[in-house]
């Protein structure tokens, strides 16, 4: 696994990190705004947004005295790579299953 899809996991692996993906998902917020849906200080969400900033998860664009975070969906790209795996171990699978039904329904 690449340094940038460890960063990606890390970064997924809190509860509170996928929650503010979740809020990136449907608009760009700076830190107050996200801050605002959670019950936690302004500098623990900075926090959470570095280490997503890091996982490259989230791209951080200033804008005057504001910092915008949007999601990036380039950086899920490793954690989706990495979950085709699966996939195909799901589909071999069902084929199998698939093929040993069809053997005993005959």
């Amino acid at each position: 696994m690449t340094d940038h899809a460890q960063g990606a996991f890390r970064a997924l692996a809190d509860p509170t990190r996928r929650d503010i993906l979740r809020l990136l998902s449907r608009d760009d917020m700076t830190i107050a705004q996200v801050s605002d849906h959670f019950e936690i200080t302004r500098a623990a969400v900075k926090k959470h947004l570095t280490v997503l900033s890091d996982g490259g998860l989230i791209e951080v664009e200033p804008r005057g005295r504001e910092r915008v975070n949007r999601i990036n969906p380039k950086g899920l790209a490793p954690v989706l790579s990495w979950f085709e795996i699966f996939d195909q171990v799901w589909d071999d699978r069902l084929a199998a299953l698939k093929t040993a039904i069809e053997k005993d329904i005959q």
